[in-house]
């Protein structure tokens, strides 16, 4: 079983407690971790600021290849890469896989954005007595940015902190989720390799509880990134004070499906929305709006298409559903299960325990107080409800505290672009499931969903500081 450390200064660094860290498919011991304390952090962001200082001189074209070489690494260590989602986060092989390739792009966004980095002339004549003057913007680094990151996407996400970060001269001291370390740990010789300076990484692990506090209220931090749940970001967001933020916090993304669907074409991809990951993602499908006109046909065809998937061990080429991170969440979700049950919802399939998860599970006569339906399931359970209008729809749809992703199916160009008018969520999605998302696009929510914006281009705003400049052409 392997010994992780801390990563401080560019070098390994043991803490003075460390903890288990357990596969969560088998329950078995994969890892011991070191657990960081308030010193170790406070370590961290003096040398992340150290570095800064030296960092943020880089021109953009060392910036840029520095990514670019990352990703040669990164690439070359795939399969290894890949293996270890599987081991602390119980992703499936073939779903880790896919992680790593988005991983890799989003790094190459950032190298690609780091040579892009551009400001504004502004046109001071507009000014009436104003003839003698040009002004323009930049962009300019920050500084230390603190990056919290969560298990459910343990290498893409935290590439959504570091390559922008990275791409514009910011450092970074990154706590990636307690389950998930090892994928960040994994980077910190990669990115070494790669040319980053000592300390522009700095990985501390543990206890969220105990490091979020001397992480996000440090002077020396100028930007907390921090993706989870809304309690942890809601406590975030108000102990951060002027600091730059970015939360990414929770959803219960819909799908409206309209009677012109052709069903047999959408159903596989509706269903792989649902339940990739066992349905742990941010913008996973979990409420089902259909037509009157066709529900019946679409929950069988859906049931059909659910029952098709694998659930097993997430290193079998074959599985498409593996265990729940936590035993504890498959013990919350068949809890929502139950009680929805109780008050007159039917599981069309699924419903029970499987291994350390639950069976991909399909739920009807569900009403919108259920907490299938209200909350963040964060698990493989799928709501589908009728409507008989589009308008009813888009009014089940806003009647959330979310407003992450939301998706519409229909031919009809009039009913897609007002579902994409009076939707109230950070992105609509014509004509495909709410999980969809590409790693240059900006992702972000509305409502409870969080605060700002990622994806490359769009996180690189939230990253840096814009300045003015003007020049009076005559004394």
């Amino acid at each position: 079983m392997e010994n992780w450390k801390l990563w401080i200064n560019g070098e390994w660094k043991d803490a003075a407690r460390t903890y288990e860290l357990k596969s969560p498919y088998s329950q078995e011991a994969i890892a011991t971790v070191a657990k960081a304390d308030e010193e170790d952090v406070k370590q961290a962001i003096e040398g992340a600021h150290e570095a800064f200082l030296e960092f943020r001189k880089w021109p953009a074209y060392e910036r840029a290849e520095l990514l670019y070489r990352a990703v040669d690494l990164i690439e070359a260590r795939k399969e290894e890469l890949a293996q270890l989602l599987v081991q602390e986060a119980g992703k499936p092989i073939k779903t880790a896989r896919g992680e790593i390739d988005r991983t890799i792009a989003t790094y190459q966004f950032s190298a690609e954005a780091a040579k892009s980095l551009s400001g504004e002339t502004v046109p001071m004549d507009a000014a009436p007595g104003v003839t003698d003057r040009i002004g323009w913007t930049k962009r300019e680094a920050l500084g230390v940015v603190a990056a919290i990151t969560p298990f459910n996407f343990p290498s893409n996400l935290v590439a959504h902190k570091l390559g922008p970060a990275f791409a514009v001269g910011n450092t970074v001291v990154l706590k990636p989720a307690t389950q998930t370390p090892l994928s960040s740990l994994a980077l910190a010789e990669i990115f070494k390799e790669a040319g980053l300076p000592d300390g522009a990484l700095q990985i501390v692990t543990g206890s969220g509880s105990e490091l979020s506090d001397p992480l996000i209220t440090n002077d020396l931090v100028k930007k907390v990134t921090f993706t989870g749940s809304v309690p942890v970001g809601l406590d975030i967001k108000s102990k951060v004070g002027l600091k730059k933020l970015t939360l990414e916090l929770g959803s219960n993304s819909a799908l409206i499906v309209e009677p012109d669907v052709p069903l047999e074409k959408i159903m596989p991809r509706a269903v792989t929305g649902a339940f990739g990951f066992a349905g742990q993602v941010c913008i996973s499908l979990q409420r089902v709006y259909v037509h009157d006109d066709i529900y019946d046909e679409f929950v069988e065809q859906f049931v059909a298409e659910t029952e098709k998937l694998q659930i097993g061990d997430p290193a079998d080429e074959s599985t498409d559903v593996g265990s729940m991170i936590h035993p504890g969440e498959a013990d919350r979700a068949m809890e929502w299960i139950e009680e929805a049950k109780k008050v007159g919802a039917t599981v069309r399939t699924g419903g029970e325990r499987v291994q350390n998860g639950i069976a991909p599970t399909v739920m009807t006569d569900v009403t919108p107080d259920m907490n299938v339906v209200c909350k963040e399931v964060f698990a493989p359970i799928v709501t589908i409800m009728k409507y008989s209008d589009l308008d009813e729809a888009i009014d089940l749809v806003n009647d959330s505290e979310y407003g992450l992703n939301a998706g519409i199916y229909t031919r009809d160009i009039e009913s897609a672009m007002k579902a994409a008018d009076e939707i109230e969520a950070g992105a609509v999605i014509i004509n495909d499931i709410p999980t969809f998302r590409v790693d240059n696009m900006p992702y972000g929510g509305v409502k409870m969903s969080g605060y700002g914006r990622e994806g490359v281009k769009y996180a690189i705003d939230g990253m840096t500081e814009l300045k003015f400049i003007t020049v009076k052409t005559t004394i």
